[in-house]
């Protein structure tokens, strides 16, 4: 079956880099699959789950805070403010991160737009980390 380069980047290190059949992405506007030869383009991601899929099975499933993709017909790179895999998530740590954001979305209440957005941004992102974290 046909391939395209999937590299998923964190600020801490490369985390992935190999040829995948498919790779389903958190978009900001919905989950997005990416398949060889697909449209260029540059999308935000949300936080959620990045699922890998090679040799018609899910391979890895990797939980990212958020960030942005490139996506060319041959290459799909993933540059994450954070990514884990969903094996590695705590429910304890992500339930932690949850409640530190919502004390922060309900400090931002006076605060401009763009902060009470980022806000929600961060706490959209530390309950998906959470839901992640049960499901594993």
């Amino acid at each position: 079956m046909a391939t395209f380069q999937l590299e998923l980047v964190s600020p801490e290190k490369l985390l992935l880099s190999r040829p995948v059949e498919m790779a389903v992405l958190p978009a900001a506007e919905g989950e997005m699959g990416v398949l060889p030869g697909h449209a260029p383009m540059i999308v935000a991601l949300r936080g959620g789950i990045i699922t890998v899929t090679e040799n018609g099975q899910v391979t890895d499933r990797l939980f990212v805070g958020g960030g942005f993709a490139e996506v060319t017909p041959e290459r799909c790179t993933v540059l994450a403010d954070e990514a884990t895999p969903v094996s590695q998530l705590s429910k304890a740590d992500a339930e932690l991160r949850v409640r530190e954001a919502e004390a922060a979305y309900s400090a931002a209440a006076a605060e401009t737009p763009e902060k009470r957005d980022a806000a929600m941004a961060k706490l959209l992102a530390a309950r998906a980390m959470l839901g992640a974290a049960e499901a594993a």
